[in-house]
């Protein structure tokens, strides 16, 4: 049998043990392996152990990608240096992506604050760049307007904003100075 991780919510803990006193009581010599998985997956209210496997959402593990964007925040979701590597230097230009208000036509300047406001490192010009070059932002031909491609954010993005969101101190309600937007 697979050693996956598989949680275990018990609601009612009191009910829980009644029930494995009671089933272990039942039996007439110690259960095996499978039939002390079935016996615990019952006191916890499922039918048996498979439903409760096929119940349980999978466990996933951490991306490695969002672990290494992550880095490159301070606590209060600032980006604190331009990073390396193409596909950590993609992720970590959503949570900007978040902060322009969707189908709104912006300036340089309005554009430009937004960056600012959301790094340390002093090149909000790399950061525009690389919106529009990743199909993010789109501008004019000769730059004076700007507006945020509408797209859903690909998972790995959604992880490194939850993992932002959640490092934030709670008091602020936002992580740079305008409220955070994703699409419906």
């Amino acid at each position: 049998m697979p050693r996956d991780a598989l949680p275990l919510f018990i609601s009612d803990l009191s009910k829980f043990t009644k029930k494995l006193r009671l089933g272990l009581a039942a039996e007439t010599e110690t259960p095996s392996h499978l039939a002390l998985l079935g016996l615990i997956a019952r006191s916890a209210g499922h039918s048996n152990f498979q439903e409760l496997k096929a119940n349980t959402p999978p466990t996933s593990k951490p991306d490695p990608a969002v672990a290494r964007a992550l880095r490159v925040f301070d606590d209060l979701g600032r980006m604190t240096r331009w990073p390396t590597g193409q596909k950590i230097q993609w992720l970590c230009l959503w949570p900007f992506w978040t902060q322009i208000p969707p189908r709104t036509k912006m300036t340089e300047k309005e554009i430009n604050e937004i960056l600012k406001a959301g790094s340390l490192f002093g090149d909000h010009v790399v950061l525009r760049r690389y919106l529009v070059d990743h199909r993010m932002v789109s501008r004019t031909r000769d730059g004076s307007v700007y507006e945020r491609v509408e797209q859903s954010p690909p998972p790995e993005a959604l992880a490194l904003l939850a993992a932002l969101k959640a490092q934030r101190p709670s008091k602020d309600g936002g992580r740079f100075s305008r409220k955070a937007t994703t699409p419906s």
